[in-house]
């Protein structure tokens, strides 16, 4: 006779074994805040679109097509043969419009920079040294915010337009005003930027990493380039952003004036100019330059508040 065997009984729970996800990378969790922002993803999308408009159209038309004059096709409405109608002296304003917009982008781009450029320097050496240099900056930095900024601008624009020659680049000629209004655009917005790089640099300087690298006699330019500013990068990304929109907006504003971009040179700011005196009777003049200047402004100011939020350390969004 067998002896039954008894089996062990197999449990019928089973143990789940928990594994932690690896940390997110910088990168990714950026992005991960980034995409959660919806206007932003929709202003980044506006922007490329608006992008490829002015430098793809470029394929379609050319640029001495948009400074054709037909004056028995003058105030044409937008049709078939002129999509977006043409201006007071017959040129097709859709030909001028994605030229223009290569002029538009790249006076706010240029001016950014020179923007980002003179704002780090300041605030770096007013929040890196402190003291006298800090005292001096400073006191420099708020007189430029005192004084009204469209003022300066139309004041400088008025002296120096004219005094510098067109320019050929990569084979297209370019009003000399461009090259002021970047200049003077990029010189007369940097003080908000300054100040936010020196409260960043006052911040990270006292920290342990930046203590110690004094101690070990590490130069002082290294320490600001190599160790402080790489740390303060999120700040001055989003404000050279926003610095591309507002550069767009206040060469429209000069422009319009009449004191910015000359001619032959075209930009969504200057088709402006004479706009207003038709804009009941010929509205294509002005609502297509104007529609694309409030698409890309605020594209850009999507986009640069995406970019806040994403790379603000204290957003626990993921």
């Amino acid at each position: 006779m067998t002896t039954p065997v008894d089996f062990p009984k197999q449990s019928s729970a089973i143990s789940v074994v928990e594994v932690e996800a690896p940390p997110l990378s910088l990168g990714n969790l950026t992005w991960r805040r980034f995409r959660r922002h919806k206007m932003a993803i929709f202003g980044g999308i506006v922007l490329i679109l608006l992008t490829l408009y002015s430098f793809g159209g470029a394929f379609f038309v050319t640029e001495k097509y948009s400074n054709f004059t037909n004056t028995k096709e003058r105030l044409q409405p937008p049709s078939t043969q002129h999509f977006f109608g043409t201006d007071t002296v017959g040129r097709d304003i859709f030909a001028r419009t994605v030229y223009g917009g290569q002029i538009s982008i790249l006076i706010g781009i240029t001016a950014a920079i020179v923007e980002v450029a003179i704002g780090i320097l300041i605030g770096a050496l007013a929040g890196y040294f402190g003291g006298k240099i800090d005292a001096v900056l400073m006191r420099f930095t708020e007189a430029m915010l005192n004084m009204p900024q469209l003022l300066l601008l139309i004041v400088m624009s008025k002296f120096f337009s004219g005094k510098i020659s067109n320019i050929n680049i990569l084979g297209r000629e370019l009003s000399g005003s461009v090259i002021v209004i970047i200049f003077i655009i990029g010189l007369t917005s940097w003080p908000y930027l300054a100040r936010i790089v020196r409260a960043e640099f006052l911040s990270i300087k006292e920290r342990e990493f930046i203590l110690a690298a004094r101690a070990t006699g590490t130069p002082n330019w290294e320490i600001i380039f190599k160790h402080i500013l790489p740390n303060s990068i999120a700040p001055i990304v989003v404000s050279a952003t926003l610095g591309v929109a507002g550069a767009i907006s206040l060469e429209a504003y000069v422009s319009f004036l009449g004191m910015g971009v000359r001619a032959p040179t075209a930009t969504w700011g200057n088709m402006l100019e004479n706009a207003y005196r038709y804009i009941e009777s010929a509205y294509w003049l002005w609502f297509f330059p104007g529609m694309l200047i409030v698409l890309i402004t605020l594209s850009i100011n999507f986009l640069g508040d995406g970019l806040r939020d994403a790379l603000d350390p204290r957003s626990r969004t993921v």
